[in-house]
């Protein structure tokens, strides 16, 4: 099975898809092994992790596409769903990246209708582009797709600009423009969630898990319950890395030993095996490569 027509399997099925979000090949891998059904490409990660430097559009559409095919040659057929940012440019421009996208073995992107550049959706200080115009995009981007059940995710992050009803209004003619899924970012409330679904009751909804972010923590529970098919965690792996590496610092700092803080830390030998040192060992054995 085509990892997009597994990811199409999974928005249709009766369970919510939960996606953590990876922000490059080592993240990746351990989401895979892990067990999850579905691995999140973050833009908001992959900025951090490649620029050293915030979600504010900095990252080009070829640097995006080649951090994509990087993760997706780790999932294989676990279908991986990747930002895409604002698009990268008009219709034209998305026809493009839609392409792109595909050709790096992607299951699934979203595009947003930010202005160009964007920025994370729980940052301050976000743009949005007419609602037509967007609209426009989507329908570039279902033509433009070669693979029919290649999927298409329209975010809307009208709310923080105009409103929530502005935000609908988007959904809807998104939805109508042809996407797929409808991820409106950044809702501040239970209610804003509800009213989400009740305007938007036919298609699947994102719930985006945003750690400290804008979007109340809920439970799993609660969000299925709310009718929302995908939540992403795209930022937890990110958090949780940076905030051990900071720990580790602070101990360096003090004139401490990695030795001191080894329950905290995995061993070489559980490390490459967690990336597939023994799955290399077999291959040599199998072709008599020098050891």
């Amino acid at each position: 099975m085509r990892v997009t027509t597994r990811l199409r399997s999974l928005l249709a099925g009766p369970d919510l898809v939960v996606a953590p979000g990876a922000y490059d090949g080592l993240s990746a891998r351990l989401i895979m092994q892990a067990g999850f059904p579905v691995v999140y490409m973050t833009g908001f990660g992959t900025a951090a992790s490649v620029l050293g430097q915030p979600d504010v559009g900095l990252l080009t559409m070829s640097e995006m596409v080649s951090r994509a095919a990087a993760l997706a040659a780790v999932t294989g057929d676990i279908p991986l769903i990747a930002d895409a940012d604002t698009g990268y440019g008009n219709p034209i421009n998305v026809r493009r990246t839609i392409r792109e996208y595909e050709r790096a073995g992607v299951a699934a992107l979203h595009i947003e209708d930010q202005v160009s550049p964007k920025k994370c959706g729980h940052m301050e200080g976000k743009q949005v582009i007419p609602m037509d115009e967007m609209a426009q995009k989507v329908r570039a981007a279902v033509e433009a797709r070669q693979d029919p059940d290649f999927v298409i995710i329209a975010r809307t992050d009208a709310n923080a600009v105009n409103g929530l009803e502005d935000a609908l209004r988007r959904g809807k003619a998104y939805q109508e423009a042809g996407a797929d899924v409808i991820f409106i970012e950044a809702p501040r409330s239970v209610e804003e969630l509800q009213a989400i679904k009740q305007a938007l009751p036919d298609i699947p909804l994102l719930f985006n898990w945003a750690d400290t972010g804008k979007t109340p923590p809920l439970p799993l529970a609660q969000i299925r319950d709310l009718g929302y098919k995908l939540v992403i965690f795209p930022v937890s792996l990110l958090f949780a890395a940076t905030h051990a590496m900071l720990q580790l610092m602070e101990a360096f700092k003090q004139g401490q030993l990695p030795t001191e803080y080894a329950d905290h830390m995995v061993t070489f030998a559980q490390f490459t095996r967690q990336i597939g040192l023994p799955e290399i060992q077999t291959l040599e054995r199998r072709y008599g490569v020098q050891q």
